[in-house]
């Protein structure tokens, strides 16, 4: 039996209440990006009321980094959550990483709250914002065609902070595997050995073209994917770079930033460096210790032959 919970998920600038306008004595109405329809078995039913209660301000800055506007018609988006128990996913065959999934065309999100937490998301308010996340991206894109890389990477930024986590991903993946090309990602999604790995190059590589070519990018990129563009072609005509020189160019600076400066930084380096360091102030010693040593000959010589001379000059004169 399942029990359905409606929520309305609501941002009104930055307050939740309902201000006046200070130009003019109207009232500011709520902003609604999504309603949610929760259906849970009655032993799911506490996780329902957590997210029945669960609100995401990062979700509209989101829907807004996407180009989607809650004022425009169509908003608030309805999205079914369906809360599924460990048997729903053997019996649908779901793998084991699979925590939860997004259907963007019928606005179904069914998440399995056992299996939570699973990287990217460390509880299930992050996996429902990440799921409702690839909803706002069916809708940003009208449903067309996008690399499996791109709508994971973005999604990443709908709920989950890169923290140190995803760092030590991404420089394990790159001491471990080296680099890989995109379509590579998008193929090692399917695999539970690369799963994670595929998340965290997917997420870092998303927020490097965001941080590079400015927040406004997905937005611009996904009109043009709306207008009927090709992935590839609108990212080009949007970056004026092919996604093959984009790639090259993060391989190059991730390769230094995650391969190579832990290393420089981490202990075996700096016990390396100790050695090296020892081993060039012993040489150095013993290079002054040798030019000491002759100086020392050649000021005993010089003595010796002085006191030679001395001993061997006529006695003057005696008065």
């Amino acid at each position: 039996m399942l029990r359905r919970i409606t929520q309305i998920i609501a941002w009104i600038g930055l307050s939740m209440a309902a201000p006046t306008l200070a130009t003019g004595g109207e009232s500011l109405r709520p902003v609604a990006l999504v309603e949610l329809e929760i259906d849970a078995p009655v032993e799911l039913e506490r996780y329902a009321a957590r997210l029945a209660d669960w609100q995401s301000e990062r979700l509209l800055g989101f829907a807004r980094l996407l180009g989607l506007e809650p004022e425009q018609a169509g908003f608030p988006i309805p999205v079914r959550v369906v809360l599924a128990p460990e048997s729903v996913a053997v019996e649908l065959e779901a793998p084991r990483w699979v925590a939860g999934y997004a259907r963007g065309d019928s606005g179904v999100v069914v998440l399995f709250p056992s299996r939570v937490p699973v990287y990217p998301d460390r509880s299930l308010e992050e996996l429902l914002g990440h799921e409702i996340a690839h909803v706002l991206l069916f809708k940003a894109s009208a449903g067309r065609s996008l690399p499996r890389w791109f709508h994971e990477g973005l999604s990443m930024l709908a709920e989950e902070a890169w923290g140190i986590e995803d760092r030590s991903r991404v420089a394990l993946a790159l001491l471990r595997h080296g680099r890989s090309s995109l379509a590579e990602l998008d193929e090692r999604f399917g695999d539970p050995s690369q799963v994670s790995r595929s998340y965290a190059l997917a997420g870092a590589f998303v927020r490097d073209l965001v941080r590079r070519e400015g927040r406004d990018l997905p937005a611009r990129l996904l009109e043009r994917v709306r207008g009927g563009e090709p992935f590839d072609a609108a990212f080009a005509n949007v970056t004026g770079k092919t996604l093959r020189e984009s790639e090259d160019s993060f391989w190059r600076r991730f390769t230094f930033w995650y391969r190579w400066l832990p290393f420089l930084t981490s202990s075996t380096t700096l016990w390396m460096a100790i050695v090296l360091l020892a081993l060039v102030a012993i040489r150095r010693r013993r290079q002054r210790d040798r030019l000491l040593e002759e100086k020392w000959k050649l000021e005993e010589a010089w003595n010796e032959e002085r006191l030679s001379q001395t001993e061997d000059a006529p006695l003057g004169p005696v008065n």
